[in-house]
């Protein structure tokens, strides 16, 4: 049984052929390649973006999707989380999207189910669909020729699953990544390229990837408002220049707080082709999971 826990648990090979699918996907007409599949989406945190691409991508391939409303469960009545998944095991669906704030608890599933787990979120470590979308809307972008192209991943990265799992995922295709951050929100990592401001490495990069600020994720209070913060890693018209730089973001963007309104409708920002990405990708991911290819 194969599932998708951190972007290592799929080779290089599977990866290319995920994109080869999704390509086919992008033109977001339905398919009945999964009919009479049942996918449950499982979210313990908030989610909009990667909740609804699940369903949508699900839907679009002819499965049934049940999303259950965890703030409901009855894990408020004192169930186990893991007693909830298991008794969503129980009633046979193909497939488990599992989004949760333990960054280990999707591994410890899978020797207790009988269908693919699908991490769909987990803490501050691992956001595999999310890093998929990322590189595939990055290849793409520069028709396939991706081996030596210099990203910028900026913001909270201490804090940020997205970041975690690009920064596994793009070194693996020849992607040389460095990170920009405040030092409260760099890695404990001195083998990782570290800066303070992105004014260091933009003239360097191909991407910049924005990160939001993730200010629940932190016991301290590091700056006095989002302002201050956004004083020196917004980023905006000016930060860009006329630099031909890809600009990317997980979501949900915090508006000149992590890009300016300006450079939300720059050409060179591809936030909305990233959702529209991540439709296709997670139709193929869930494509190769279920009908085990």
């Amino acid at each position: 049984m194969q599932h998708l826990i951190t972007t290592s648990d799929f080779t290089k090979e599977e990866i290319l052929k995920i994109y080869d699918d999704a390509k086919i996907f992008l033109d977001m007409e339905s398919s009945e390649v999964l009919k009479g599949k049942i996918i449950v989406n499982l979210f313990f945190e908030n989610s909009t973006r990667t909740r609804g691409a699940f369903e949508m991508a699900a839907k679009r391939l002819g499965a049934q999707v049940i999303s259950l409303d965890v703030g409901t469960s009855s894990t408020n009545k004192g169930e186990t989380v893991f007693d909830t998944v298991m008794n969503i095991k129980a009633m046979g669906p193909d497939a488990i999207v599992i989004r949760h704030s333990d960054c280990n608890f999707h591994r410890t599933l899978v020797d207790y189910v009988d269908c693919p787990i699908i991490n769909a979120g987990a803490g501050k470590t691992a956001h595999p669909t999310q890093a998929l979308l990322d590189l595939f809307t990055i290849s793409e972008h520069f028709d396939g020729e991706i081996e030596g192209r210099k990203v910028a991943i900026v913001g909270d990265v201490k804090s940020s699953r997205v970041a975690g799992s690009n920064k596994e995922l793009l070194p693996r295709f020849g992607i040389d990544v460095c990170f920009v951050a405040p030092d409260c929100f760099k890695y404990e990592d001195e083998s990782l390229k570290q800066y303070n401001l992105i004014d260091e490495i933009i003239d360097e990069v191909d991407v910049v990837m924005s990160l939001r600020t993730q200010l629940e994720r932190h016991n301290e209070v590091y700056f006095q408002s989002l302002n201050e913060y956004a004083k020196d890693y917004c980023i905006t018209k000016e930060t860009f220049g006329e630099r031909d730089i890809l600009l990317l973001h997980p979501g949900p963007v915090n508006r000149n707080v992590d890009i300016s309104d300006e450079m939300l409708v720059d050409p060179r920002n591809k936030v909305l082709e990233q959702v529209k990405n991540g439709v296709a990708v997670r139709m193929a991911v869930l494509k190769k999971l279920v009908l085990k290819q």
